[in-house]
């Protein structure tokens, strides 16, 4: 009986990884530049939210496409990270400095 020829466990961890990045990572990125950006874009709220929230469909889908494209998906997977973790302290310090609510 011949042996099945399959992906391996590494490059099953990197699928894995891309995936992680595209789907739920992604979502949660462009969600958080949403949040950043309308706090500091200069509209009204309401029109602040809505220009971010149609910038952040943008987002997440060049999230997405950037988890396939990287390198490697623990690159794909830090870099969207990072991102993430700059439009968390922009909304953060946009709150605390008593910006827009």
């Amino acid at each position: 009986m011949a042996r099945r020829r399959g992906m391996s466990w590494r490059r099953r961890g990197d699928a894995s990884l891309r995936i992680l990045a595209a789907m739920p990572v992604g979502y949660a990125v462009a969600s958080l530049w949403a949040m950043a950006l309308a706090r500091l874009l200069p509209m009204t709220p309401a029109g602040a939210t809505v220009t971010a929230t149609m910038i952040a469909f943008v987002l997440c889908a060049g999230a997405a496409m950037w988890a396939y494209a990287a390198r490697s998906g623990w690159r794909a997977l830090w870099t969207l990270l990072v991102a993430g973790a700059v439009a968390g302290a922009i909304a953060w310090l946009s709150i605390e400095m008593g910006g827009r609510a």
